[in-house]
């Protein structure tokens, strides 16, 4: 799959799976602009993956804030031209039982993951237009699609669940425009995201007792749903629009 002279927005794309679908684009020869909250982390993500920066920038903020979304747009155009694939990657994740959850903890949810993913979608999705089309792949949640007991995770499931159906309605209406869109839903992914809840110790311990969640036997990796996101961002994905794709080891399947 090639990318040249394509422009791809990444939110969520310091760390994690949105550094490497940043990666990834840069390396098929994508310009990528790249969102965060931490204008540092960034920044370094940036340098690793492409030192000569001409592949890339940065654009810090909260994507919880429509403005964001916006601002996001207007850079991503002033320095390539126009934006061709929005990857609305951004999210956060820590399992809390339901009963502990506080109106806090729901909001920040939904504001980051459904919120977010929301406004940014709408803001790329005018600027596609104007280019004659483009595509659109979110980030969901096999938590969307089946509960986890050992996870309780209803505030991120219900964000999550939107942002599938979000999927569903936006295919519907785009294509018009000659916009597709899709989402994958990973299961459990080795990404520092278990660090902003867990000590390192913590993460070590923990994550391999969930290999055997996984039909196929491991966690994912980030280039797991890299190379899925990527595959539905392209061409090769040309008649696909308004699906989720479960991107879990087999955990959709069914159980051992």
């Amino acid at each position: 799959m090639e990318f040249s002279n394509k422009t791809v927005i990444i939110t969520g794309g310091g760390s994690g799976i949105g550094k490497e679908v940043a990666r990834q684009f840069v390396a098929r020869g994508a310009n990528v602009v790249i969102n965060g909250r931490d204008a540092n982390k960034l920044a370094a993500a940036a340098a690793e993956i492409d030192p000569s920066g001409s592949h890339i920038h940065v654009v810090a903020g909260d994507i919880s804030r429509p403005e964001t979304a916006r601002q996001i747009t207007k850079e991503t155009e002033a320095r390539f031209g126009g934006v061709d694939i929005l990857v609305n990657n951004a999210g956060v994740f820590e399992p809390k039982p339901f009963l502990e959850l506080s109106e806090d903890d729901y909001d920040r949810f939904v504001d980051i993951i459904l919120k977010g993913k929301f406004f940014m979608a709408q803001e790329a999705a005018k600027a596609m237009r104007t280019r004659g089309g483009g595509t659109i792949v979110q980030t969901g949640s096999m938590w969307a699609l089946q509960a986890v007991g050992a996870t309780p995770s209803a505030a991120y499931s219900a964000a999550n669940a939107g942002v599938h159906q979000l999927v569903k309605n936006l295919a519907i209406e785009l294509a018009p425009d000659n916009i597709r869109i899709n989402a994958v839903a990973p299961a459990v992914v080795e990404t520092p995201v278990y660090n902003t809840f867990m000590t390192d110790e913590q993460v070590a311990a923990t994550l391999p007792t969930f290999d055997a969640f996984h039909p196929l036997g491991r966690n994912g990796q980030p280039i797991d749903v890299a190379e899925a996101i990527l595959f539905l961002a392209s061409d090769k994905a040309a008649w696909v629009t308004g699906t989720v794709l479960p991107v879990d080891g087999g955990v959709m399947a069914g159980r051992h």
